[in-house]
């Protein structure tokens, strides 16, 4: 039996370790396949070894999960990262009236494709570490962004554990902060409104001993 190349390996290790990690997480191929905006068949592909993402879905993979990109290309260094105990990784948010026309926009704009595109919901460019996330108001069930105006703007981070930094925020009593809104399986957040009323979006892995 043939051992596989130096060059077929990463590829194969890769989909073992996305295999793991979504089935940690209780994700199927389809709701992992929905929130990186491909299809089933790509995940499962992946996972076989007979292809491999590119690179804005790798990042996006390692944001989801929670885990360094060195590890999950080539399984070394440590598994996580090691961010300082309330770190947040930041992004943005653009809530639009008219999606499509939006996005045709911002990918003229950013002389780029979307990196992920869930139809007719969201769309997200990777752009130098950040993510500028374009999001479609008339899909956001569950989202309060009261206040906001007509033009709605956010500012989005992801922590790896969504209760401890709720608790951490609502004890600091520096703004309005909503409870952890869950509007699907898959997601939930909470709000924090600034001195100004504008509305920072808080995400991320979410455990709980009820789960």
């Amino acid at each position: 039996m043939l051992k596989p190349t130096p060059k077929e390996a990463p590829t194969m290790y890769l989909g073992q370790r996305l295999q793991t990690l979504r089935i940690k997480q209780h994700l199927s191929q389809e709701a992992l396949a929905e929130q990186l905006g491909v299809t089933r068949q790509s995940i499962s592909k992946w996972e076989l070894g007979t292809a491999q993402p590119d690179t804005e879905k790798i990042i996006r993979l390692c944001q989801l999960f929670g885990v360094t990109t060195d590890w999950l290309l080539l399984q070394r260094g440590t598994m996580h990262a090691k961010p300082s105990k309330h770190a947040l990784r930041f992004g943005m948010y653009l809530i639009t009236k008219h999606f499509s026309k939006s996005v045709d926009f911002y990918e003229k704009l950013l002389d780029m494709r979307a990196s992920i595109l869930g139809p007719n919901r969201f769309a997200q460019f990777f752009i130098d570490g950040i993510c500028l996330s374009i999001m479609n108001e008339g899909h956001l069930p569950g989202h309060d962004y009261t206040g906001c105006g007509d033009h709605k703007f956010a500012f989005n981070f992801w922590t790896h554990d969504l209760a401890a930094e709720h608790g951490r925020i609502a004890a600091l009593d520096i703004g309005r902060t909503t409870a952890i809104i869950h509007p699907h399986a898959q997601y939930r957040f909470f709000n924090v409104y600034d001195p100004d009323g504008n509305v920072i979006e808080i995400t991320g892995k979410y455990t709980s001993k009820g789960d």
